[in-house]
């Protein structure tokens, strides 16, 4: 599939503040750079795989939770029918954001979010007639590989937390080759990620989240990719400099 085609199947074209949200602007989340740029200036969504990266607290759950909530998907993982819910954590700003989407492109959806896939794998399991009551017998990254081959099938909207967190290597590979196919069908997928792997997929967009706020950079760019670089080629002297 061409760009052109995916731009126009592309189902969410932009984030940003809805005009009547009531939202308070010196909480914990609406300080956050990323997000506050959000919220000012609005973020376009690119089509095809785009990934959110930055170091631990810049941001990158917190926009993708806001997002998932946005679009109407459980914020715990799941489908827009997903009713499962343990203890809250996420933020208020998906109550806050407004999505701009393409007309007639609604399509599936699916939210993965590492940290609760437990309470996701439960819920599947209780389900009537469900077919995902073998996710508890695999190990992690096995069962969120099913999960993904089950739930992510057609072009729609998709979001990922840190899905390397249960990965291997040759999983992360795995991961990657489903969402080029994805992306290829028209799919929109987005991905909050620190791998540097993972956001090594040729064609995908690379948004990095700091004190600058969110900025689209190449991966050779990546802070991640070159602190990877260098502990890989001198594991005794990166450790050395860290230790002392």
């Amino acid at each position: 599939m061409d760009a052109r085609n995916r731009q126009v199947s592309r189902p969410v074209r932009r984030v940003e503040l809805d005009p009547g949200a009531d939202w308070d602007a010196d909480a914990w989340w609406a300080r956050i750079p990323a997000v506050r740029t959000v919220l000012e200036a609005g973020l376009d969504l690119p089509a095809g795989v785009t990934f959110l990266v930055g170091e631990n607290g810049s941001g990158k759950s917190t926009l993708i939770e806001g997002l998932a909530e946005a679009y109407g998907l459980n914020p715990e993982g799941g489908s827009r029918s997903a009713m499962h819910r343990t203890r809250p954590t996420e933020s208020p700003l998906g109550a806050a954001l407004r999505l701009v989407r393409t007309p007639g492109s609604r399509g599936d959806a699916y939210y993965l979010r590492a940290e609760t896939t437990h309470g996701l794998y439960t819920y599947l399991e209780e389900l009537p007639e469900s077919r995902d009551t073998d996710l508890h017998d695999r190990s992690h990254g096995e069962g969120f590989l099913a999960l993904l081959e089950r739930k992510f099938t057609r072009p729609g909207f998709y979001l990922l937390d840190e899905p390397e967190a249960a990965l291997s290597f040759t999983s992360t590979l795995s991961l990657m080759a489903r969402l080029a196919t994805l992306a290829d069908a028209g799919a929109q997928i987005v991905v909050a990620t620190h791998s540097p792997v993972l956001t090594a997929l040729p064609a995908a967009s690379v948004l990095e989240l700091g004190d600058h706020g969110i900025r689209r950079t190449a991966w050779s760019d990546l802070a991640v990719v070159d602190h990877f670089r260098a502990f890989l080629d001198r594991p005794d002297r990166y450790l050395r400099q860290l230790l002392q």
